[in-house]
């Protein structure tokens, strides 16, 4: 991973820092974001295949939801959050953004996590009182490796202490993610020796969205980041296991409501390298 010290680039919107080591749960990936003053009104999230913790402490973030719901402060949000997610007002703020693979969403928060689906919610609403203490205790921590490290011993602590989700289902996942969203769900069904029924209901009761959408999602964020790296629409959709450069713009439409063209300048795109690296990478 990156050094705990933020990364200062001028053309940069946020100062980003990225934890020097792994942390102790696989599926577990954090960066640090500070506020430069220079956030766009109104912009814009792209999903990704994960449950997102946005710990905000020293400033303020307001967002509207696809239902048009404005909320504040820290966020639990839902892998493929629907339609575009905004944030709408941001006040200097640093914020500890935390992505969970489903799998660990389930074991983090419990099987709330399946509930989000594809919304977004106050992290009190899953968490209580406890989500107060989080942005304080991050907000009493100066350095951003001692921020990683406390947050890191914090999920260590709920892991040890929760259930976790079904074998199979996160067997399921894992060979969703590795097969970049392009694996025939009945495929997966007939290798764990389950009906594809079975494996839709357990599948979906416990990570919050069906093995279709988590295909989907995982195959468009392979895509998207494909398209950020200079690669054209036609070549993306070819190695991404589209049907045809249509379906690719369909895909990139519904998520992000940008045409393939046009998604490669969003800022939260452009600094996943430094944030977190490459999708597999």
């Amino acid at each position: 991973m990156g050094s705990g010290v933020p990364v200062r680039d001028d053309a940069m919107l946020w100062d980003i820092a990225s934890p020097r080591r792994p942390g102790r749960v696989p599926g577990v990936s954090m960066a640090g974001f500070g506020d430069r003053g220079r956030t766009p009104p109104e912009l814009r999230l792209i999903p990704h295949p994960a449950v997102t913790l946005l710990l905000v402490f020293g400033g303020t973030i307001g967002v509207e939801d696809p239902g048009g719901r404005r909320l504040r402060g820290s966020f639990v949000i839902g892998p493929g959050f629907g339609d575009v997610l905004r944030a709408l007002r941001v006040e200097t703020f640093d914020c500890l953004q935390v992505r969970l693979s489903p799998i660990v969403a389930h074991t983090v928060l419990g099987p709330a996590a399946a509930e989000l689906k594809d919304s977004v919610v106050p992290l009190e609403d899953l968490l209580g009182r406890e989500s107060t203490r989080l942005g304080e205790q991050l907000d009493e921590l100066a350095a951003w490796d001692d921020r990683f490290e406390w947050t890191d011993s914090w999920l260590a602590r709920r892991c040890a202490r929760t259930s976790r989700v079904h074998p199979e289902v996160a067997w399921a996942w894992r060979q969703i993610a590795a097969g970049r969203g392009t694996i025939r769900i009945e495929q997966l069904a007939a290798e764990l020796g389950w009906s594809r029924k079975l494996l839709w209901s357990r599948f979906s009761t416990q990570l919050g969205l069906t093995p279709k959408r988590a295909a989907k999602l995982i195959r468009f964020d392979h895509a998207v980041h494909h398209l950020v790296a200079g690669h054209a629409p036609a070549a993306t959709a070819a190695a991404g296991g589209y049907t045809d450069q249509s379906h690719l713009h369909r895909d990139v439409m519904a998520f992000t409501g940008l045409t393939p063209a046009t998604v490669v300048d969003e800022p939260f795109l452009a600094v996943d390298e430094l944030a977190w690296g490459w999708p597999g990478r």
